[in-house]
């Protein structure tokens, strides 16, 4: 890796090592710092990753507006407030799917935020525990959501003990990609489930809005999935896919985040996330955000 003042720039596919990359599309920062970052596509597996990305010391720095909200619990203007009604009705469609594909009770959620999703598990009957690597957001967890949660390092010291893990919108963040999917196979019992929602730029909101998806949102989004690359992630570590599933409410809100990035209107958002639903219900595209169901093969 070729190191700057303030990026890394990768010299390998984070996903599977090969070193050949095309260019994928220019994204701009709306959230926080406003630079633009390059997106790559691996011309081996296929993923799109941020590169070059911020160094590590340097990377939490770019979650700390307060206009990410999953990290703030804010309700400011119209996203905001939005942002909490699709997160009630997300949490409720999580917990059913805990209920339709689980049969133990030991949870563990990564990178659980501000606690919301353990919460509403706990109170389905689950056993859940988080971990976090945001202080703020764990502080929030523990205090206001009265969750059993640690810091991300944590994670380490975890026996194969969880009959589900967890990860809703957070792998895309995953700083070391191999290294925390290795040690998250230790922690899920054999036969286990790893849960995963990720945002999907094959969408058909993704393939609109281009460089104003907000799917993308550089550079806190490391990597950028479609099944093939996740299913292929994962199966290089004994994970079978057993299931996809949707999130339909995302098209909506992901819509309206990228008008806001491009100066559009609501209205247009709401179209767009209704015809990205219509044309994944006929499998002309996929979800805009989809639920990945693995099991531990071990």
């Amino acid at each position: 890796m070729k190191q700057t003042a303030q990026f890394i720039r990768l010299d390998s596919c984070p996903s599977c090592g090969a070193k050949s990359f095309s260019k994928h599309l220019t994204c701009v920062d709306h959230t926080y710092s406003k630079l633009e970052f390059e997106l790559v596509k691996c011309d081996a597996c296929e993923l799109v990753f941020t590169n070059p990305r911020p160094v590590e010391s340097e990377n939490g720095n770019y979650y700390k507006s307060v206009d990410y909200i999953s990290h703030t619990n804010s309700t400011k203007g119209i996203i905001g407030f939005l942002y909490k009604i699709v997160r009630g009705i997300n949490l409720k469609r999580k917990v059913k799917v805990l209920q339709k594909h689980n049969s133990g009770k030991q949870v563990l959620d990564i990178g659980c935020g501000i606690g919301f999703f353990p919460k509403a598990a706990n109170a389905a009957g689950y056993s859940t525990k988080g971990v976090e690597p945001d202080s703020d957001a764990l502080k929030f967890a523990i205090e206001n959501n009265k969750i059993e949660a640690y810091p991300l390092e944590k994670l380490e010291s975890f026996g194969q003990e969880f009959d589900t893990v967890t990860m809703w919108h957070v792998l895309e963040h995953v700083y070391h990609l191999r290294d925390q999917l290795a040690t998250i196979k230790k922690v899920i019992k054999p036969g286990g489930l790893f849960i995963i929602a990720l945002p999907n730029y094959k969408s058909f909101d993704g393939q609109y809005y281009q460089k104003y998806w907000a799917g993308y949102d550089v550079p806190r989004h490391l990597y950028h999935f479609e099944e093939k690359t996740v299913a292929s992630l994962l199966a290089s570590f004994g994970f079978e896919l057993e299931d996809v599933l949707p999130m339909k409410f995302d098209a909506y809100y992901v819509s309206m985040l990228s008008e806001k990035h491009k100066g559009g209107s609501t209205i247009k958002a709401f179209f767009k996330g209704l015809k990205s639903n219509k044309n994944a219900n006929s499998n002309i595209s996929p979800y805009s955000s989809q639920i990945y169901v693995f099991k531990n093969k071990q």
